[in-house]
């Protein structure tokens, strides 16, 4: 079989219709010699890979800064609306090659990397993945940072530098081993420390009333460090900034309580204040109310809100002198949207800064705040919601306690008066949860705090208003903003294959309109397209497969359907189903050897959270499944499941355009929004999917004939909870299911440890919240039409260019257009900031 096309050869045919820009070559050669020459004349004569990478990334760079200082000296001259994008995750991925695309430096690079006889992609994959995310909520802060840049918008990302990101999965006899993600082991190339703007954080304490206002006092002071990440929009000279802060504990720290002269101790104990941003909190959709992690979110909030007052009030370029001294304008100078309620606490905070130290009069605060002041919410699932003991805040941040008290006081009497001796909805809306421990119901907070409330997608947005009290009240702050994706990264840059096929027949202008994808509508019965698409992806498979192979040391069918499940692991998301899928499809072809079969490569990849049992186990599952069919001759290459150990951006980058089949199952009404199946649906997968999160818009975009929908509506689901869910009748009635589920339960899958999986069956048999025998039925009558399709390489690839061509509402610079204007009050710009070599008017 033919060798794929490595990225490289590929730009190189790009290059002739010029999509990545040619630059100058000669003059990347000279800078990267230079920084090589610089890197090495420390103390060696060898260069290693690694010093080549370095050397490149610092050449790379030297084109963003010119940018990105113009690009501040332009916001402090025009001094306009500032958005802060407030995330305790920003899960980015690498930058190299993602910077190199959007200044157009791509080919020139290239070209260069190549003339000096070394190899480009080899040199990015040397380059870490900035893992500081869990997944969904992360990874689209990073897609939103990338569409606020290439707008135009004043915008910064604020959020906290871990030491050590999401934590490295190895997968050991199975099961799922977590290393300490160690990402700036070798130095990260793109940061730059800003000692300068280091700000005090305080915590502990106690509080005084005195007659000059209220004092914080004796509190333990730890210092934000801010290290600078440039973020480049595509192609517009546009450069933001991701601030990201690190805990630095500041020279007398402890050293006073000492007096007895254990000087040692008291340095070491510098490591406490340190610790705020050593590590990432590992958990998706799930909240664990740790002292640390209130740290955290306090933490970043309290060092960003003093950045954004200290900019608010001097705003001219250089000066640190303050110009403003009234907050009246502030909410037209400032938009801060707060990504879930893990940055809550800004609430407070601000309130704090204005009553305290400001002196301004708190209704007036209180108006200031609101008006600044977006939240987005991310997820209904009960236990991910975050809710702290009051007993908690009470040590660690008292004024803050008092505070919350005082905007919950006349939040219930402003309800009180609308609703007389409505008790129930009082203690409903409360933000202060009473019971035997007393908590802080943060979203609460955050829905009475902010002027917009909103959710990710059509159907999630539906389903916050049932925070159903909190919309009756103010029913004009609810919001949807339907997630996107940057098309720069899940496009240009992962599928350079694809994008090329696609400029050549319509032009470059999607890149940065999305909506211009229509214009492939009339091409999907277009012979020479639906060969071109096709053999786009069939390369992609060649490339993925021969990765698969070198790194799982297993042989790959290149022609079997790819089918991929990835995502964090978890119940909701459902990669139980499609366990009981494999099982099935696997005894199909035991029972009848003879018959024909797609061939199917099934790919679940996803890293659970280390405390979370069951996430766990179900990795367990999918390998030994894997284990049992991977080794059986009857089964040869028909069927073949693999574990994607260590998901994360750049494997995504790999496996996204090389699949055939997007799984996007969760049970109805769970999953929020999902923007993995945008990053499919764009990269020509098909979906099988539930009617959930955004699945019911790229339906509705597509033709829901164009996807494979199967199983409960959210209503359904409803409904069945009244009745009860159970699961036996479906395990008694489906035999090919009572045989999978009985395969699990007895060992056939674990013949070692036959009673391995006695808790996940003991789950889905008795408390499944998820119901997944509930929709196993028609699932698998779903993924029969899947096959039946695939079959006909033709009709597949039609229905591929037509989710292509209907995915332009999935760009992330359509949702971030929408919070602009609806939320945050701003317009995008299509002004192109002069390049650092043009001189300013």
């Amino acid at each position: 079989m033919a060798k794929p096309l490595t990225d490289s050869e590929k730009r190189k045919q790009i290059s002739v219709r010029g999509l990545a820009g040619l630059g100058d070559v000669a003059e990347v050669r000279k800078s990267f010699n230079r920084h090589l020459h610089f890197t090495l004349v420390k103390d060696r004569n060898v260069a290693t890979p690694r010093d080549y990478f370095f050397a490149l990334a610092h050449t790379v760079r030297d084109h963003l800064v010119g940018r990105w200082i113009r690009t501040q000296q332009h916001y402090y001259e025009r001094d306009p609306k500032r958005i802060y994008y407030l995330s305790l995750e920003f899960y980015m991925g690498r930058t190299l090659q993602n910077t190199m695309v959007n200044l157009g430096l791509q080919n020139a690079c290239d070209e260069a990397i190549y003339q000096l006889g070394l190899d480009l992609e080899e040199l990015e994959e040397i380059e870490e993945d900035a893992g500081l995310g869990n997944g969904g909520l992360g990874r689209l802060a990073a897609c939103f940072l990338d569409s606020m840049a290439t707008l135009g918008l004043a915008a910064y990302g604020y959020g906290i530098r871990y030491e050590f990101g999401i934590f490295n999965q190895k997968i050991v006899n199975g099961w799922q081993v977590e290393e300490a993600d160690d990402w700036l082991r070798y130095g990260n190339p793109w940061e730059k420390a800003r000692p300068e703007y280091m700000l005090p954080v305080h915590f502990y304490g106690r509080v005084e009333h005195t007659p000059d206002g209220v004092k914080w006092l004796d509190t333990q002071v730890v210092l934000a460090m801010p290290y600078d990440t440039p973020v480049p929009g595509y192609k517009n000279n546009t450069v933001n900034t991701m601030r990201l802060w690190s805990a630095k504990a500041p020279n007398d720290f402890k050293l006073q309580d000492f007096n007895v002269g254990d000087y040692i101790e008291a340095v070491l104990d510098r490591n406490l204040a340190e610790n705020i941003s050593r590590v990432l909190y590992p958990n998706d959709n799930f909240f664990e109310g740790k002292e640390l992690r209130l740290k955290q979110e306090y933490f970043v909030v309290a060092a960003t809100l003093q950045d954004i007052i200290r900019r608010f009030k001097s705003s001219k370029f250089g000066c640190r002198d303050p110009v403003r001294t009234c907050f009246e304008t502030f909410p037209d100078k400032v938009a801060i949207q707060l990504n879930d309620t893990h940055p809550a606490l800004s609430i407070p905070e601000l309130m704090r800064i204005l009553v305290d130290v400001e002196k301004v009069d708190w209704d007036k605060a209180w108006e200031i705040t609101k008006k600044t002041c977006a939240y987005t919410n991310h997820t209904v699932l009960p236990e991910a919601l975050e809710r702290w003991p009051v007993s908690m805040f009470e040590k660690l941040l008292p004024r803050h306690l008092e505070i919350i008290y005082a905007i919950n006081q006349r939040h219930l009497d402003h309800v009180a008066a609308l609703f007389p001796g409505d008790v129930d909805r009082l203690r409903r809306m409360s933000v202060i949860e009473e019971g035997d421990c007393k908590r802080i119901n943060m979203a609460h907070l955050c829905v009475i705090g902010s002027h917009a409330v909103n959710g990710v997608a059509r159907i999630h947005s539906e389903i916050v208003k049932h925070f159903k009290d909190f919309y009756e009240l103010e029913p004009e702050k609810f919001q949807n903003k339907t997630n996107g994706i940057t098309p720069r990264r899940w496009l240009l840059l992962c599928n350079p294959g694809l994008a090329d096929t696609i400029v050549e027949k319509i032009g470059e202008e999607f890149l940065t309109d999305l909506s211009q994808l229509k214009k492939l509508l009339p091409l999907v019965s277009d012979e020479v397209f639906i060969r071109d698409v096709a053999k786009v992806k069939q390369e992609n498979k060649l490339k993925f497969s021969a990765f698969l192979e070198k790194e799982y040391k297993v042989k790959i069918n290149p022609s079997s359907m790819f089918d991929v499940h990835v995502k964090r692991i978890h119940e909701y998301k459902r990669q139980l189903l499609n366990c009981l899928h494999v099982v099935t499809l696997y005894n199909r072809i035991k029972r009848d050897p003879a018959k024909a079969f797609v061939p199917r490569t099934v790919m679940i990849g996803g890293k659970a959270a280390p405390g979370y049992h069951m996430a766990k186990l179900i990795i367990k599952l999918v390998t030994s499944i894997g284990d049992v069919v991977n080794h059986d001759p009857v089964v040869g290459d028909r069927l073949k499941v693999i574990f994607l150990e260590n998901y994360r951006v750049s494997l995504a980058e790999k496996v996204i355009p090389a699949a055939d089949l997007s799984q996007q199952i969760s049970t109805a009404g769970t999953e929020a929004s999902g923007t993995g199946n945008m990053k499919f649906m764009l990269n020509g997968a098909l979906t099988i999917g539930t009617m959930d999160g955004a699945n019911v818009e790229m339906a509705e975009e597509a033709g829901a004939e164009n996807l494979f929908i199967f199983g409960l509506r959210v209503e359904d689901v409803e409904a069945l909870d009244r009745k009860g869910y159970n699961a036996r009748e479906y395990y008694d009635h489906l035999p090919e299911l009572k045989q999978a589920v009985d395969q699990i339960s007895s060992g056939f899958f674990s013949p070692k440890e036959p009673d391995c999986f006695k808790d996940i069956v003991n789950m889905l048999m008795h408390h499944d919240r998820f119901k997944v025998f509930a929709d196993y039925e028609a699932y698998m009558q779903c993924q029969a039409q899947v096959d039946q399709l695939y079959r006909n390489p033709k009709e597949w690839t039609k229905k591929v260019i037509r989710n292509i061509a209907c995915s332009g509402k999935f760009s992330s610079d359509r949702t971030i257009t929408e919070y602009a204007r609806e939320i945050w009050g701003v317009e995008p710009s299509d002004l192109q900031i002069p390049p650092p070599n043009i001189p300013r008017d």
